[in-house]
């Protein structure tokens, strides 16, 4: 089979014309016909014969939703299994496949695909939390009031995991209905129908699109939240202490510590910036860090570690604690927002020394650089300033 070194687009299949057989890579191939016609065929080998399997008519079956069947079938040629004869059985079979059997299988065929582990917890975590009302429900049955049933709820209250949820739900069922599983348009598609029925979508904050509780609630929010009892209400706190983003907090290990120093070195292949970045920690953020510091070993590296042994806690496992305190109307990053909200309202702490804090560039390389050096003292005065604001009970 010829190596494909340019993969196809949605534009060349919509414009392709000249007869016979166009590779898009991995044995998937756009078939055009004499008389125009186009259709997607898989190529492959099993046993040591070339078979051929059609995957439906184009501009019915997209490019994507064929890459998509072609992920599928080539998992099903890696197991020994015959793609054409697993379908043939499957259409002859009574067994209901429901949502969550649609949405398992687009999930293992899309992270073949995926450069990122954590966009299979992602698109997992988001389908079991938000949509299990359609878990168990038959493919072929989902109409457009169940879908908004589940977005409904948390279409307001946080926007950004809504939107995610619909899109993610609209791909399983057109994944399902290219596989054959379910016939007519998608009840969850935006444009022309779900736009409809649901508000647009507005900022909820005036930083980004990352709900915000106000800075003069969040130490109220701190007293309550250091009564709560686990590993994920501890990162919670530890994250809104140092202003950092989710991943850098629960992907932190004990190395990247010094605890005698009160210094936290974040390395730079985990900065949204690409450079280290060197966070002071208060009291209060030091007392969080020993209390997980003594949790029996096993656990791996990770200052929270999660339930399954060498992980971290899921990204979920904060915003489920903001859930359970009946506080959905704001997010994990959010709090950076409320910290230099305080900062800039509260404070005569420079800009600059505010911006460092949160590993925001300020200014050209010159002057970043010089900061970068020069800050970390003014960086000390300011988390524990912050700490002190939060007044909290450790």
């Amino acid at each position: 089979m010829a190596r494909v070194t340019k993969r196809l687009t949605a534009l060349a299949v919509s414009r392709e014309s000249s007869a016979g057989m166009h590779a898009d890579g991995n044995g998937l191939y756009l078939h055009v016909k004499d008389s125009g016609a186009k259709s997607w065929a898989l190529i492959f080998k099993l046993d040591g014969k070339r078979r051929e399997m059609g995957l439906g008519p184009y501009p019915a079956i997209s490019l994507a939703l064929a890459r998509e069947q072609a992920a599928v079938a080539n998992t099903q040629v890696a197991s020994g299994i015959d793609p054409i004869a697993a379908r043939k059985k499957s259409a002859a079979s009574t067994v209901v496949v429901t949502f969550g059997d649609a949405a398992t299988n687009l999930i293992a065929a899309l992270k073949v695909g995926w450069k990122n582990p954590k966009h299979h917890q992602q698109w997992t975590n988001t389908l079991t939390t938000h949509a299990a009302s359609l878990w168990n429900l038959p493919i072929d049955q989902i109409a457009a009031q169940h879908v908004l049933d589940v977005l409904s709820p948390i279409w307001a209250e946080i926007p950004e995991t809504a939107s995610r949820v619909r899109g993610r739900i609209e791909r399983v069922l057109d994944a399902a209905k290219a596989r054959g599983l379910r016939m007519g348009e998608n009840p969850a598609r935006w444009n022309g129908h779900l736009s409809i029925l649901l508000p647009a979508r507005t900022k909820k904050s005036h930083r980004g699109h990352h709900p915000a509780m106000p800075f003069g609630e969040v130490a109220a929010f701190m007293q309550r939240l250091s009564a709560q009892e686990g590993s994920a209400p501890k990162a919670l706190r530890f994250t809104i202490l140092t202003a950092a983003r989710t991943s850098e907090a629960l992907n932190a290990v004990w190395a990247e510590f010094d605890l005698k120093a009160a210094r936290w070195t974040i390395p730079a292949a985990r900065m949204k910036s690409g450079i280290n970045h060197v966070v002071p920690l208060s009291g209060a953020a030091l007392v969080v860090l020993r209390a997980q510091h003594v949790l029996p070993r096993g656990t791996g590296d990770f200052v929270f570690p999660g339930a399954k042994e060498g992980r971290p806690l899921s990204n979920m496992s904060m915003e489920m604690v903001l859930r359970r305190m009946k506080k959905q109307s704001v997010t994990v990053h959010g709090f950076r927002s409320s910290f230099r909200d305080w900062a800039g309202e509260l404070t005569d702490h420079a800009r600059e020394t505010a911006e460092a804090a949160l590993a925001h560039a300020v200014g050209n390389e010159v002057e970043v650089a010089y900061r970068r050096g020069t800050s970390i003292d003014k960086r000390v005065t300011l988390m524990q300033d912050w700490a002190d604001y939060l007044a909290v009970d450790v």
